[in-house]
């Protein structure tokens, strides 16, 4: 394994660092001013779109998308693997809220592209996967369910069901990601078409707009007080007999779920290495606060606790990084199934230890650490919020132990 930055990687993190200081960092404070004064807490506001556009005329534009998913119409990606992405991801972790949507890489729009690119038809593509790329619209991604518990996804109960050409759709969806962003035009709803098929073969995954008669955006949910306006909020949404073309369907009946396992792969490893960028993020700032503050008669620097807490954060950034670039190597060598172990552990390890970084940054900063004056209480709770997306610590536990134990299981008796 050589994770050597190749010189591409390295030219665009130059260029990517560049555009963060002499952008990205002085807009939060005026995205915060501006989100103020919004009349839509969830629109998408001017200082988006001067990012959006620096950022396209500077080329840093769906970094995310990776080599597997060229298309014909060339130009949309990067065309980067998944070990060229990591450093680069990382870095628009330090302004997670801001720097992912002004490169197009933002979730769920990332994971709605991979999947309109390895599944969709070449009209489902031209329809939606092209203004995507393009930035034009956003879109949404609708699985969990408020009724069932959803971290298993076989439990998911709205039903998709045929009828002539065209198939109905009836359920209750929450933390549909997405759904509140005036620019999302189109939803990936996950539901139930054939409940007497095999376990893994019920469910399918069906493309609705989102002004398509009977979608009923109910609300927008706040994680942890915080609406994530920026990254298009996440949404209750009712489906009550909504008709669409069969044509919508993506892929095939019964491919719902091996479509989820495909999309969450690439949008887990997303996840963890923005994380790390946090993770920096938080260190950086409890490294200044610990200097510039005095309490009990010297710095804060010089407390012993406090420089336990920067010398464990660092030790475990570390770890971190080495662990997100291996599984980044082998999802780009054996494939996102060969790297399933390690998709698997980055996703337990990374919030649960950014969480423990950003909290000790918190403390550092006393009560400006959960104030509004420093980007650190609403990094906790983005950190927080990510040991349940995409499936929750424990089954992730769970599946990885139950893969470790199976070597040593005896066969069963025939």
């Amino acid at each position: 394994m050589d994770f050597l930055y190749d010189e591409r990687t390295r030219e665009l993190q130059q260029r990517l660092l560049a555009f963060m200081d002499e952008h990205v960092y002085p807009a939060e404070a005026v995205h915060a001013e501006q989100s103020a004064s919004a009349d839509n807490e969830w629109a998408r506001l001017p200082v988006m779109a001067e990012l959006k556009a620096e950022a396209r005329r500077r080329g840093l534009w769906n970094l995310f998308f990776v080599d597997q998913h060229s298309l014909p119409s060339a130009g949309h990606g990067a065309g980067l693997t998944n070990l060229q992405y990591a450093p680069l991801a990382e870095i628009t972790g330090h302004s997670p809220f801001l720097a992912p949507e002004a490169l197009n890489c933002a979730a769920p729009d990332t994971g709605n592209m991979e999947v309109l690119a390895e599944f969709g038809t070449p009209e489902q593509q031209k329809r939606w996967l092209e203004p995507l790329l393009e930035g034009e619209i956003r879109s949404a991604f609708c699985m969990t369910e408020p009724e069932v518990a959803s971290s298993d996804a076989a439990n998911i109960a709205t039903r998709i069901e045929r009828d002539g050409d065209e198939y109905v759709i009836n359920g209750r969806k929450w933390w549909s990601s997405g759904a509140m962003s005036p620019e999302c035009e189109i939803l990936i709803v996950m539901g139930r078409t054939d409940p007497n098929a095999p376990k893994h073969r019920q469910q399918s995954m069906i493309l609705v707009p989102r002004d398509t008669p009977g979608v009923d955006v109910r609300r927008g949910m706040h994680v942890f007080g915080y609406t994530d306006g920026p990254h298009g909020g996440h949404a209750e949404v009712v489906f009550d007999n909504v008709r669409v073309p069969a044509s919508h369907l993506i892929a095939g009946e019964g491919e719902g779920f091996a479509i989820a396992q495909a999309r969450l792969g690439p949008g887990r490893i997303h996840h963890c290495m923005r994380l790390i960028g946090m993770a920096e993020r938080g260190l950086e700032l409890m490294c200044r606060r610990a200097v510039s503050r005095t309490a009990f008669g010297k710095p804060l620097a010089d407390q012993g606790v406090v420089q336990e807490w920067i010398a464990e954060s660092r030790v475990r950034i570390e770890q971190l990084r080495l662990l997100v670039l291996k599984t980044a190597w082998l999802m780009d060598t054996v494939g996102n199934k060969g790297a399933h172990t390690e998709i698997q552990a980055i996703k337990i390890a990374t919030p649960s230890t950014v969480e423990w970084i950003l909290d000790k940054a918190i403390q550092a900063h006393g009560g400006g650490g959960v104030s509004q004056d420093f980007p650190l209480a609403q990094l906790w709770a983005n950190a927080r919020t990510l040991r349940f997306a995409d499936g929750p610590d424990e089954v992730h536990r769970r599946s990885l132990a139950r893969r470790e134990l199976r070597p040593y299981l005896a066969p069963p008796v025939s």
